[in-house]
């Protein structure tokens, strides 16, 4: 629990990971590549106490792990969101075995989620089914861009994906988390369009789709689409640090993200190890818009706390504290008014 100037927070960091990108486990290449983008992501965007070496950044381990992302017992719990990238890593790139171990041994701290891929068809449903059981899972982590053979990506709308959908929703897995964000070198920018997020929210509407990155830099075409897709959620991951290199440009993401879809549907998350959380929920809850950026409200702490944690909580079943918690309330409304039925009539 996060406690500050007598206000006090829940907080999950819903998208954090174990990964291990040393030499010995890069495939080729492209191994090199994607660890020296998330280092560059890492290196640029945090404040100069918060930058790690890169030799430490190639992996961290549980014991470090742990240390890192609830220092100071300001997280309540974090929800792992792992990459396979098989085609770069030996043995995948989020570190399952260690990461599931983990959250065996702290299952009041870590929920985990893995992850699949619609282009292993039948065998990746079964695989899928194998998985569910054994991490009682509810919910998967999907990278489109991902790498697959001669493939260079895939598409939520794809047939095949819309099998494993519905298995989804067979097995009680409802939490669908997208990477929908920048492009990480070498993998190819249009393959994490948002486009294909519409489709797949209105035919499933059972499943939450959870955006991670929030769709940047398509923050635009993402807020439509959530707009009209109420099981479309944003989460913060990579947005956040942000708050320290660009304020006024935080400040908008975060204000039209407020606006559009409200604070009912945003998740913080801090994407460990690219940065870690103590110093982002700090720097959030000080964080207010610019009074000169008249187009957005101010940040009420109720609105901080649904967004620190709060959110997250509500959609992983996680206890929270009867102090902690808010009355039960209608979601914000947001948006563009909708026109009544005599609007629709006059026209």
């Amino acid at each position: 629990m996060y406690q500050k100037d007598g206000e006090s927070f829940f907080i999950v960091d819903a998208h954090v990971a174990l990964w291990d990108a040393r030499p010995e486990n890069q495939r080729n290449i492209h191994g090199k590549q994607f660890i020296d983008c998330f280092y560059d992501y890492h290196a640029n965007l945090s404040p100069e106490s918060e930058k790690w070496s890169y030799e430490e950044y190639l992996y961290q381990g549980g014991e470090r792990f742990m240390r890192d992302v609830f220092a100071d017992d300001i997280v309540d719990h974090a929800i792992f969101q792992p990459a396979a990238l098989g085609e770069f890593y030996v043995n995948g790139f989020g570190q399952t075995e260690e990461a599931w171990a983990l959250t065996q041994a702290n299952p009041d701290k870590l929920t985990y989620n893995h992850n699949f891929d619609p282009r292993n068809g039948e065998a990746g449903l079964d695989q899928l089914r194998a998985d569910a059981e054994r991490f009682n899972l509810k919910g998967v982590k999907l990278y489109t861009a991902e790498w697959h053979g001669d493939s260079r990506g895939w598409k939520l709308d794809d047939p095949w994906a819309y099998r494993y959908f519905e298995l989804c929703r067979e097995l009680g897995i409802t939490n669908i988390h997208v990477h929908k964000g920048p492009t990480i070198r070498p993998l190819d920018r249009d393959a994490f369009d948002v486009a294909d997020v519409d489709h797949a929210a209105t035919d499933f509407t059972d499943l939450n789709f959870v955006v991670e990155h929030v769709g940047l830099p398509r923050l635009e075409d993402f807020c439509w689409i959530a707009t009209q897709e109420p099981n479309v959620h944003g989460g913060l991951a990579v947005a956040m640090p942000f708050i320290h290199t660009r304020p006024r440009y935080f400040a908008q993401i975060i204000g039209e993200l407020i606006y559009w879809i409200g604070e009912d549907r945003i998740q913080f998350s801090s994407d460990y190890a690219l940065w870690t959380p103590k110093w982002l929920v700090e720097a959030f809850v000080d964080f207010q818009i610019p009074e000169d950026m008249t187009e957005y409200a101010p940040i009420t702490m109720d609105q901080k706390r649904k967004i620190l944690g709060l959110n997250a909580a509500k959609m992983y079943d996680i206890p929270v504290p009867a102090e902690l918690q808010l009355p039960d309330a209608p979601e914000t409304e947001t948006g563009p008014r909708q026109p009544e039925r005599a609007d629709l009539a006059a026209v």
